[in-house]
Parts: C-alpha cells; structure tokens; sequence
C-alpha cells in the first residue's frame, strides 16, 4: 500500500493526475515486480486499449534519421522516456483515463504510458515541433 499511496502521491504533486468521480472507463492498478525487487505500480489499460482502433501513424526508422545526419555540424540525442508528460490530453477524453486506488479515483492530465496510441500520439508531436529541421 506504501508504494501505491507514494506513487499517486507523486502523480498528483507533479500534476500528472488529478481526483476524478468514478465513469464508465475505470482501470485498475497492478503492482508489478521490477529486476531489483522493487515494486512498480502499472496501469491496466487493457479494455480501453480493446475499444479503439490503432492509429498507424508512421514512426521513422532509425537508421534514415542518422544517415540523414550524416555530415552534420552537431548531433545530439532526446531522452523519449519522459517525452510523453508534456503532451496534454483533451479534457473530454481525460475521463477515459481514470484509475481507481483504494482512496479514490483520478484521472490523467498527461499522457501515460500504456495507452494504444500513446505511440502514435508522441510521433505525431514530434513530427510538428521538428517539421522545418
């Protein structure tokens, strides 16, 4: 309970999440165990995964972009693990996004991880905040 109550903690101090009234998408946590033994809190985000259809959104192959930065002056390589935060879900969609704990539910700002077109989603932005590179 002490790893879920400092994880939701966590979420709601850095604005990730925020006290939700129960609706129709409620998913549940699952505690999972990592490598070191720890416990990492997951959300099942399975039904709501089953009820959309999959955005085939192009990624690029990694192999092109670095021949195409062949001869460049600089290169630098993103960090994407927390590239996901900054993309804002649409209120109206927030709610399919709601999570129960055992003292409530919530619902996410940002975009998490799990979702089925999470994917699609960050390459999407990335395509437009780096279109004229």
């Amino acid at each position: 309970m002490a790893t879920i109550k400092s994880e939701v903690e966590k979420l709601l101090k850095d604005v990730f999440i925020y006290p939700f009234p129960l609706t129709n998408w409620v998913s549940n946590i699952v505690l999972v165990t990592k490598k070191q033994g720890t416990l990492r809190v997951c959300v099942d985000y399975r039904d709501l995964n089953r009820a959309y259809l999959k955005d085939n959104y192009a990624t690029p192959f990694i192999g092109q972009i670095i021949d195409e930065c062949a001869g460049s002056e600089l290169f630098s390589f993103m960090d994407g693990f927390p590239s996901y935060n900054p993309i804002n879900i649409a209120l109206a969609n927030q709610d399919k996004t709601s999570i129960i704990f055992p003292w409530g539910s919530f619902a996410y700002k940002k975009l998490p991880f799990g979702l089925k077109n999470d994917g699609a989603t960050f390459q999407r932005v990335m395509f437009y905040v780096f279109h004229d590179i």
